[in-house]
């Protein structure tokens, strides 16, 4: 399908300040664009089926979820997020901006539980409908240093079940990341330093957004 909106995603390791750029961007743009939406996965805005998807795999209790069942309901909450929330936004023309999508499952799942990235992309391209974003903001830290910040925000940040993992599954992640970042040929992923205080990475990505964003609607 081809998207009449914009839809930019947001992606990152363990403790890069997604959540917190992306709201400042949503902030930032809903000054002169009104027709714009913030969403997240796993589960999304208003959506009771992907968000109770999301409460099993993000759950902190100690069980073992088998990775390909891992990945499968990871491309089921997507599935329907897609179908009830980005899908209609697009096609009535909005700014869809979401906190993480389907690069995280081929990070996650493909790289770092070793499913292979071209398994978890197809049993995702089944379930997005070729919705693919416009743009990929992947905001990269190293594992350590995002461990860091994790561990120093505890107390206001919601720690998760992927949060918990061995510091060689954030290695892996960092690295996957790392490997979508080098092969890109289609110039629609852009790598952010999230090293750099807030403000400056907030002003690195709004540049890229902003920029898309008001070519877009200037068409």
């Amino acid at each position: 399908m081809k998207n009449n909106g914009l839809f930019i995603t947001f992606e990152g390791p363990d403790g890069s300040g997604k959540s917190t750029i992306i709201n400042m961007v949503y902030e930032c743009i809903h000054k002169k664009y009104k027709n714009i939406y913030l969403t997240r996965e796993p589960g999304g805005k208003n959506n009771v089926i992907a968000e109770d998807i999301r409460n099993i795999l993000l759950n902190k209790l100690d069980y073992q979820i088998d990775s390909r069942a891992e990945a499968l309901l990871f491309a089921a909450s997507r599935a329907q997020h897609v179908k009830d929330f980005i899908k209609p936004h697009l096609l009535n023309n909005d700014i869809v901006l979401c906190d993480r999508y389907v690069h995280s499952s081929l990070v996650y799942q493909g790289c770092a539980r070793g499913l292979g990235i071209k398994e978890v992309w197809d049993i995702n391209l089944f379930g997005i409908d070729n919705i693919l974003p416009n743009l990929t903001i992947i905001l990269m830290i190293k594992p350590e240093d995002g461990i860091k910040r994790i561990l120093s925000n505890s107390l206001t940040r919601e720690v998760n079940r992927l949060d918990k993992e061995k510091m060689s599954m954030h290695q892996l992640v960092y690295e996957g990341y790392r490997k979508l970042i080098d092969e890109n040929r289609n110039k629609t992923i852009v790598e952010i330093d999230a090293s750099k205080p807030v403000q400056e990475v907030f002003n690195d990505t709004i540049k890229v957004v902003q920029t898309l964003v008001d070519k877009h609607y200037a068409q």
